[in-house]
């Protein structure tokens, strides 16, 4: 598998945001994300956008730190209020019927809605993933496995969409647990190294018949096109200074992460388990952590 690791220096950042198109005042999805883009033209950064109309994403280029990541987004969120549209940070919009979407006419989106049919009607989900530069495949394999550990608290941390379809869900993240009903949207088994990552994305890609990783909708992945480990597990936020408090903590526990100061992590069904206990009661939480169930907080 050819890749991009080590093509820069140290542990590079970047950091893409899901934002919901809204129409002012009704706080109603504005189905214009190809026409917005159509009129933008960011000086750093890009705004691109996803399966549906309604839903934008705003990356910045390669960043040295979380700091000048917010920076970049701060001047591309305003570009589009400039643009005269209007949109809300989270991991659901609250009050959007069943089936009141529409989807982006590009060739791997209608690939993805023949695949999902019924599951992609449901409201668009939002999220936050940030990307962590990795110097080689291995490095990028053992973060990937130690890293695992910290999702759970990573979804607390971020859980900012309790409401589904007009309704209180009950859960902290209503986002995770709606993106589950996805294929491939799991937390994915440690790796023995770069060649045993290769032989489950190949059995992975064959199996679905899709062509590349990206349609691996993993929580934590290697990300090798772009020589990243991608964490992928959190809410899209509201505050900018939200995104970059778990962009930087994401960021330094990666690094950590790097230099093996965290041993291997627990088997992947006990990560989903406390991944479900942390969407639900997200700061409130008690998950796995080294051979006991502890608070979130603590």
């Amino acid at each position: 598998m050819e890749h991009r690791f080590g093509r820069r220096a140290g542990f590079p950042l970047g950091i893409e945001e899901e934002l919901l198109l809204v129409e002012a005042g009704t706080y109603r999805p504005a189905h214009v994300a190809s026409d917005l883009l159509r009129r933008l033209d960011p000086p750093a950064g890009a705004i691109t956008h996803d399966l549906y109309e309604a839903l934008i994403e705003c990356s910045t280029p390669v960043v040295a730190s979380a700091a000048e990541g917010h920076a970049t987004l701060a001047k591309l969120r305003a570009l589009i209020r400039a643009a005269g549209v209007a949109f809300i940070g989270g991991g659901l919009h609250p009050t959007v019927a069943f089936g009141d979407v529409v989807h982006v006419e590009t060739d791997r989106y209608q690939q993805i809605r023949h695949e999902m049919r019924g599951l992609v009607s449901r409201t668009p989900t939002a999220a936050l993933h940030v990307h962590v530069g990795m110097p080689d495949p291995e490095t990028a394999v053992d973060v990937c496995n130690r890293l695992r550990a910290y999702l759970p608290l990573l979804q607390a941390l971020s859980a900012h969409s309790p409401f589904w379809f007009g309704r209180d869900s009950g859960l902290a993240s209503a986002r995770s647990t709606l993106f589950r009903s996805f294929p491939r949207s799991t937390i994915p088994p440690t790796f023995a190294g770069w060649e045993h990552y290769e032989s489950v994305v190949q059995w992975c890609v064959e199996t679905a018949e899709v062509p590349d990783y990206t349609y691996l909708w993993w929580d934590i992945r290697p990300s090798p096109q772009l020589g990243t480990v991608e964490v992928r597990a959190m809410d899209a936020q509201s505050r900018l200074e939200s995104v970059t408090g778990v962009a930087a903590l994401v960021h330094a526990l990666a690094v950590a992460c790097a230099d093996g100061e965290e041993e291997a992590t627990p088997p992947t069904e006990g990560l989903m388990e406390s991944s479900f206990r942390a969407a639900r009661d997200g700061g409130g939480a008690t998950v796995w952590w080294r051979g006991a169930l502890r608070p979130i907080r603590e």
